[in-house]
């Protein structure tokens, strides 16, 4: 089935609100003979004759009558799609927008991104959803806004990336642990007890490799799907978890920090989104806060360690 030119709603919007062939004409700025063409087409395509003689001038059809206020919705409609989009009124944005972020983003930098929208755009609301996995699928169909994490080999090639800060491993375990008192070494760390986080079940990761280079391995005693298991569980235990230390302030209240006496590399967490998102005003923003929030907690975060009031 042939598509219908859509071109000819705007014929039939004007047509329908002047009653007139040739008012209409001069409005579009077009001839009285193409203007007729233009309501013979309209006719043929709608199958009704929309506008009929009546005495000297023309009046619209039941058809029409049904038609004119729903063309001219329409065509309005099309012409606030064309245009630039409008200056961005946080004060009047109403909108919830889905972020899909990795274990323990939500709990260390939620609760400052909640406080900045809150405060700009009072009428937005923030919906966090964990991240089982770097698909992005969800990204692709609309159903998420934003993502962070780490871009991967899964990532979509057409997926927008901006890095928001970089992140070390380092080990957590409870207060009074055995690993409180004197140096970590790479054989006292590998002597313990460990917690392995893994989202897809794999038995191994960059920590594993770099202790090889010592010709040493860990005995690991269970295996969870996130950070925030694995640091309930090193809490009231004495296993090890070792997790991003920038991702889990917040959930390491009360335990013990070191870092690791091993080389591993460093991960660079980003901010994900949809290209088809890259120009819309509200997303913008919130990227720009999300940043910002971000970068905030970084100062903070190199102030405390300054003070020796994080890691030891």
């Amino acid at each position: 089935m042939a598509h219908p030119d859509l071109n000819l709603l705007v014929t039939l919007d004007v047509l329908l609100t002047e009653g007139s062939v040739a008012r209409a004409a001069r409005r579009l700025r077009l001839s009285p003979s193409a203007m007729s063409r233009a309501l013979a087409r309209l006719r043929e395509t709608t199958g009704d004759p929309l506008l009929v003689r009546a005495g000297r001038g023309l009046v619209p059809t039941p058809r029409a009558l049904e038609l004119r206020e729903r063309v001219g919705r329409i065509v309005q409609d099309a012409e606030a799609v064309l245009r630039p989009a409008e200056a961005l009124d946080l004060a009047r944005l109403v909108r919830t927008f889905t972020l899909r972020t990795s274990e323990g983003f939500a709990e260390t930098f939620g609760p400052g991104l909640i406080a900045r929208v809150g405060q700009e755009a009072p009428g937005v609301r923030l919906f966090f959803l964990p991240k089982p996995d770097r698909d992005s699928a969800p990204l692709r169909e609309g159903s998420v806004d934003l993502e962070t994490g780490v871009v991967g080999k899964t990532t979509g090639p057409e997926v927008r990336a901006q890095g928001l800060f970089r992140d070390r491993f380092i080990g957590v375990v409870r207060a009074g642990h055995p690993l409180s008192e004197g140096e970590v070494t790479p054989a006292r760390y590998a002597a313990g007890r460990h917690i392995l986080v893994s989202r897809r079940g794999l038995d191994g990761g960059p920590i594993d490799e770099a202790l090889e280079q010592w010709g040493l391995a860990r005995e690991v005693a269970t295996m969870v799907g996130g950070f925030s298991t694995a640091l309930a569980l090193a809490r009231t235990s004495d296993l090890i978890a070792t997790v991003p230390e920038r991702h889990t302030g917040g959930l390491r209240a009360g335990m013990l920090s070191f870092a690791l006496p091993l080389s591993v590399p460093e991960i660079t967490v980003s901010l994900l989104w949809h290209p088809r998102l890259d120009a819309d005003p509200a997303h913008r923003w919130l990227r720009g806060c999300v940043r910002e929030v971000c970068t905030e907690q970084h100062t903070r975060f190199k102030d405390m360690a300054n003070d020796g009031r994080e890691l030891k």
